[in-house]
């Protein structure tokens, strides 16, 4: 049984882990203490001072519970348990305090200030501040930082309480924000006024107390009192991400992370939370049908009837894209099967084995990273492929693992041990070079560049090779987020995409908009925006995007989770299990459901883990037999984090930063 000690707060006795901070003592007594600086996932600060509490038999003086643990408390008379207070007149009169030096020099802005409704200080004043001041001088002011086009800055209302210089130092792995200055002249600053380059940066916004960090691109849009809030998941990366959809009439106005402990902490990507300006752009809100080599508008009888025909008695293959909930996937399983056809859902030609869970997922859990003292990556480059992950080895990083890389060199944010970039470091460490710490946790990271090559199953033996040999758990980080689901409901065809399409009549494209379709095909695109697989078409179905539609997604761990619909479909656009349905129908051979409910009943009764909402399935080890490995070299699988889905193609913002980062990673030119 882990150590315990017993306190007394505000007159009641409880029994913590001495380990805690007073903070954390009083939150587990259901007891809330005011603060601005502390954050549980950052390092303590203890500048702001609002979270003072009495201390009897201490110092006669509020201390500042973030920065005091329990066990540095002194017991009572007679061994009585220590005591603290956080009502008493003391802490009272320290609290106003606080907030009187707070507001010194805070401007007025509350009216127009795009935090208003969702701001600390102004909650905190409400709460423990006083009606007046006794400071008459003139409040300061503050230039503004250009930190580039995602936050916005207003400096002069900001409190110094450096969650956002604590962040971007110790989460995001940057080292571009400081404080300058000391009393009335310190201010938090950008050094050399550098935009910041982080794909995590836009967190500084929800961490920020005060309305000194705010959204750029949402800046004015909207009250809080008027968004419509909806807990879902993120599909931009395969990590899903637990975010909140806030919605505006049709329109989503923005997505903030959720807490959860096991997947994203509470922290989100750029891309995840700014991506929504391409949620509207560029859609697909009617049928389409090419005549002449023009497409032409059509309702949605005649498409589907015209798409029947062009499926009925030809050879037929299906395609589902990176952003296709499960359920759309087991339908077009479902419906191209029952024509004598192949469904793929490997569409980047990753080697993936079909029915081996183990091998396609791995068998580690993201919240195994916490703890691991080992972590080898292989093939990938986690800070571009899933940055919040990224995040999460960094953490474990500072905790004192040791990171090993085998793939392309590149800024992870933390250091590494650059084993070399080929198949050869691979096979060396095979032989016995990462097994020098046997005994200790123990990680393996694959990422699906590693497993696009021809040799990409040999490439995965061996690195569950490595796991055998040195005691390690398998991690496999998918590029998309509906891979690891589509996998799931065997949506594959033996010998890969090529199979797949090879000898093909008609191709199913169900969003799939990274793949070359050979000319002579017939194509039928369902997806939700005018992207690359739109413009091969030959029929295009308009489907609902992830924020429209209740859809099933796993994440790159094996976790089932569900996506709820946030706002409508635009135009004629429909859901996409409901697209395939009617057209089942259309075909003659009508899909067993009417209903989403029955088909989430069919695919369970199917693959029954999925009914496992949240919860990570263990997976049985199945080693896959060894090969021989070829000779390229590793190569990352995502070249431009901020264009790597349509959604985020049909962002202008998105676009932005990709041209930002474009001209940052330039080599230097020399002066002429």
């Amino acid at each position: 049984m882990a150590d315990v000690r017993t306190i007394k707060i505000d007159g009641t006795e409880i029994a913590v882990d001495p380990n805690l901070t007073l903070i954390q003592a009083c939150e587990q007594a259901g007891i809330e203490i005011p603060r601005f600086c502390y954050h549980e996932r950052l390092s303590i600060a203890g500048n702001c001072r609002m979270c003072l509490v009495e201390v009897v038999g201490g110092p006669p003086k509020p201390a500042a519970s973030c920065a005091m643990q329990v066990k540095d408390l002194r017991p009572g008379p007679d061994g009585a348990p220590s005591e603290i207070r956080t009502n008493s007149p003391m802490v009272k009169k320290a609290r106003e305090g606080v907030m009187e030096f707070l507001l010194i020099n805070h401007p007025l802005d509350c009216p127009i200030c795009d935090q208003g409704g969702e701001c600390d200080l102004q909650d905190q004043a409400m709460a423990y501040g006083v009606d007046f001041s006794r400071y008459r001088e003139p409040k300061r002011a503050a230039e503004e930082l250009n930190l580039g086009p995602l936050v916005e800055t207003h400096m002069t209302r900001c409190i110094s309480c450096t969650r956002c210089v604590r962040f971007t130092t110790e989460v995001a792995g940057i080292t571009q924000m400081g404080q300058t200055g000391r009393g009335e002249d310190s201010e938090i600053t950008s050094y050399l006024n550098e935009t910041l380059a982080s794909n995590l940066q836009g967190n500084i916004i929800d961490l920020c107390p005060v309305g000194a960090l705010v959204s750029k691109p949402y800046a004015f849009k909207a009250r809080p009192w008027e968004l419509r809030k909806t807990e879902t998941i993120d599909v931009m990366d395969a990590l899903g991400s637990s975010i909140r959809v806030d919605v505006k009439g049709r329109e989503v106005m923005r997505i903030l992370p959720r807490n959860h402990d096991g997947v994203n902490e509470e922290w989100i990507s750029d891309k995840t939370r700014f991506v929504w300006d391409g949620l509207r752009r560029q859609r697909l809100d009617r049928p389409y049908i090419r005549e002449n080599g023009r497409l032409r508008p059509a309702t949605w009888t005649e498409a589907l009837r015209t798409t029947a025909a062009a499926m009925m008695g030809r050879k037929v293959a299906g395609l589902v894209g990176d952003l296709a909930p499960v359920e759309a996937a087991f339908s077009l399983k479902r419906l191209v099967e029952g024509l004598g056809g192949n469904v793929e859902c490997r569409t980047d030609g990753a080697r993936l084995p079909a029915g081996n869970r183990g091998a396609y997922v791995g068998t580690a859990t993201i919240a195994d990273i916490d703890t691991a003292k080992r972590i080898l990556l292989i093939g990938t480059n986690p800070r571009d492929e899933a940055p919040v992950l990224n995040a999460r080895i960094r953490k474990a990083w500072a905790h004192g693992a040791q990171v090993a890389l085998v793939g392309q060199a590149a800024d992870l944010t933390y250091d590494y041990h650059h084993h070399g970039d080929d198949r050869t470091a691979l096979s060396r460490l095979v032989s016995g070079d990462f097994q020098d710490s046997s005994g200790t946790p123990g990680i393996v990271i694959v990422g699906q560049g590693a497993l696009r090559e021809a040799d990409g199953e040999a490439v995965l033996a061996n690195a569950m090779r490595i796991c055998e040999l040195d005691d390690c758990k398998l991690l496999v980080v998918h590029s998309a987020a509906s891979r690891v689901g589509a996998m799931d409901v065997d949506a594959v065809t033996e010998g890969g995409l090529t199979a797949a399409i090879e000898g093909a009549d008609v191709v199913y494209n169900l969003g799939a908009d990274e793949v070359e379709i050979a000319a002579g095909a017939f194509v039928i695109y369902q997806g939700s925006h005018g992207d690359r697989g739109a413009h091969r078409a030959d029929i295009i179905l308009p489907g609902a995007c992830y924020t429209e539609e209740n859809g099933l997604f796993v994440n790159t761990e094996g976790r089932p989770q569900l996506a709820l619909r946030a706002n409508f479909a635009p135009g004629e656009a429909k859901e996409n299990w409901a697209i395939l349905r009617a057209l089942s129908a259309e075909l003659g051979a009508a899909l067993p459901w009417d209903s989403l409910t029955q088909l989430r009943r069919a695919l369970v009764q199917a693959v029954p883990h999925l009914a496992q909402i949240d919860h990570v399935p263990q997976n049985a080890w199945q080693p896959i037999e060894r090969r021989d490995l070829g000779r390229a070299t590793f190569r990352p699988a995502v070249k431009d984090f901020y264009l790597t889905n349509p959604i985020a193609r049909s962002s202008p913002l998105m676009g932005e930063l990709s041209r930002m980062a474009a001209r940052r990673n330039a080599p230097p030119m020399a002066a002429e």
